[in-house]
């Protein structure tokens, strides 16, 4: 993965990037953490340059006037590339109609819990459940003649023990 430099992010905050750089560079950003530390870097080094607002309230209070209001994006390249804008009535009537509009009928729970019961009776005919029912049966019930196996320790306990009575046994016959 490639890393921009500090400067080069430097060069993007100030704007001063072509409109390819520009898309490589924040596309890059979801990316790459590194990148976003010299980014967030050279944001906050550039920020004494930025312009400083006389009357903040007034400013809040006009963008929020922009926004309120705003089209209903028909895509997802138009959500990106979308300017605020304010409807006018007729388009306020339109979009309420699309969302007021009846379901589908495959949209509605009815049909959902419909399908569910068919599922259901299809599966109970079917025997699908009865062989669950025999199956947990099994797994609950004890079982009549169980192996026991030793565990992994037991067995290196025992082998550790036949080893070394073995060698108890070769001592004695050397005496």
């Amino acid at each position: 993965m490639k890393h921009y430099s500090y400067d080069e992010w430097m060069v993007y905050v100030k704007d001063e990037i072509s409109e390819g750089n520009r898309e490589e560079l924040e596309n890059h950003l979801y990316t790459c953490d590194q990148c976003l530390e010299n980014y967030l870097e050279a944001v906050s080094a550039n920020e004494t340059s930025l312009p400083v607002l006389s009357n903040q309230s007034n400013f809040t209070d006009q963008v929020m006037a922009m926004v309120t209001p705003k089209a209903v994006p028909d895509t997802i390249n138009d959500l990106s590339m979308m300017e605020t804008v304010r409807l006018v009535p007729d388009t306020v009537n339109t979009i309420n109609s699309k969302v007021s509009r009846k379901k589908r009928f495959y949209q509605q729970a009815v049909f959902h819990y419909l399908l569910a019961a068919a599922a259901t009776i299809v599966l109970m005919f079917t025997g699908a459940f009865q062989s669950l029912a025999t199956y947990a049966g099994n797994l609950e019930s004890p079982r009549l003649v169980q192996e026991k196996k030793p565990s992994v320790t037991e067995g290196v306990i025992n082998k550790t023990f036949a080893w070394m009575d073995s060698l108890e046994k070769k001592e004695a016959d050397k005496k």
